[in-house]
């Protein structure tokens, strides 16, 4: 089974910072996609930003604010939020897609999610 640990939400103003933080562990055999998704009240979940082999992606409405990171020894990823807005407060998701032994096969994992709000 693997599990996945959010941690850095929190109450900022607008123009702030804030980091977020998401440790996968469990019997990992490979991780290979990292990302975040968001979703604010109302709204459908949207992705935010991934990291895998291939390279970065991100939302358009984040980009040169937001930058994704990920430290693979520690199978954790980072979210990096500058200049934070008040339209991207939600509860951000971390998800990994993973390959687990026995048997091998790919999972699909979600975080319970950390609360974002920026006030105006």
């Amino acid at each position: 089974q693997v599990q996945l640990a959010e941690s850095g939400g929190g109450l900022v103003q607008a123009g702030g910072s804030l980091r977020l933080s998401c440790a996968a562990s469990g019997n990992i055999f490979s991780i290979n996609v990292m990302g975040w998704h968001r979703q604010a009240p109302g709204k459908q979940r949207e992705l935010v930003a991934a990291i895998s082999s291939g390279g970065l992606n991100y939302a358009e409405s984040v980009k040169g604010r937001f930058t994704i990171s990920r430290d693979i020894g520690v199978n954790t990823v980072y979210l990096q939020m500058n200049n934070l807005k008040p339209e991207d407060t939600a509860v951000y998701y971390c998800n990994i897609g993973a390959v687990v032994p026995n048997p091998h096969r790919w999972l699909d994992v979600w975080g319970q999610g950390t609360l974002v709000t920026v006030s105006s």
